[in-house]
């Protein structure tokens, strides 16, 4: 078994082998004139670990080409960011599902299918082979031991990732709540904790994913206001589109951290370790 990745996934796929202790392959990608995608693998095996987020149409095309490429029936397929998986809904006639779509797509060549905290664990039934989800909770609870807090509060923020926060919570045996949102009049909105109050406290935001922090900006404001003493932002999938690293600074969040899933400056901590135990569970 080697481990092989697209541009996207280079280094967590270096981490993956590093910590599998297996050989990790050469690849070789460029474009054609007209600017089609190409790419060139080194020597591979009749058993590949195959590692790509999907970030942008461009990563889907190489996923599909180095698929291919390895096409075997005994290779893993790892997804660490599943773009196009929160279309999983066709609210409008003639909408496709694009999640159903581009499972549907990777699926062939593939013996197994890996996915880290994907957003609605539904998608997986969409694969024409077996997939499972990794689940990264643990692993920002160890990265969160390392920090200097005082008396934390893990807030998930609302009730539907409220059981990812209380994982996380559970890694430090700390206090875990979750947002409410309470609509004072038509255009104002009250968010809070739940039960637990942030006064005089550090606070940990948790969540699957950040994409523009719209929400998460405005909630660290009321927090402050209720007295948090501090307030971080954690979450696997650091999208961070339309200037979300700077809006949520800007706001007062003292930090921002992601996973490895999507290689960011603010990669904290490593899905690596997750992906290997999912991979040798796939292989049982």
């Amino acid at each position: 078994m080697k481990v092989i990745s697209t541009e996207s996934s280079q280094i967590l796929a270096a981490r993956v082998a590093r910590e599998a202790g297996l050989e990790i392959v050469d690849v070789r990608f460029s474009r054609f004139p007209d600017g089609e995608l190409y790419l060139r693998t080194g020597p591979i095996d009749d058993e590949m670990v195959i590692i790509g987020s999907i970030a942008d149409s461009d990563a889907l095309v190489q996923l599909l080409l180095l698929v291919d490429a390895c096409e075997s029936s005994r290779n893993v397929l790892v997804l660490p960011y599943m773009g196009y998986a929160r279309q999983d809904k066709q609210f409008n006639p003639g909408e496709p599902l694009s999640a159903r779509a581009i499972a549907r797509a990777l699926s062939p060549g593939v013996s197994r299918i890996l996915t880290v905290n994907i957003h609605d664990e539904t998608v997986l039934k969409h694969f024409g082979a077996p997939a499972a989800n990794l689940s990264l909770a643990g692993e920002i609870g160890e990265y969160l031991k390392g920090m200097d807090f005082s008396h934390p509060l893990i807030l998930a923020p609302d009730e539907g990732a409220a059981e990812f926060g209380e994982l996380v919570a559970s890694a430090g045996g700390w206090d875990c709540d979750h947002l409410q949102k309470t609509r004072l009049s038509g255009e104002e909105v009250r968010m809070a904790p739940r039960n637990i109050k942030a006064d005089s406290r550090d606070v940990v935001i948790v969540d699957d994913i950040i994409s523009t922090g719209g929400t998460l900006a405005k909630a660290t404001e009321m927090l402050y206001e209720q007295g948090a003493r501090n307030v971080y932002a954690v979450c696997v999938h650091g999208v961070l589109t339309g200037g979300a690293h700077t809006h949520l600074l800007a706001s007062g969040i003292r930090d921002v951290v992601c996973s490895d899933t999507l290689e960011r400056g603010c990669s904290r901590y490593s899905a690596a370790r997750e992906i290997v135990s999912g991979i040798g569970d796939a292989r049982t």
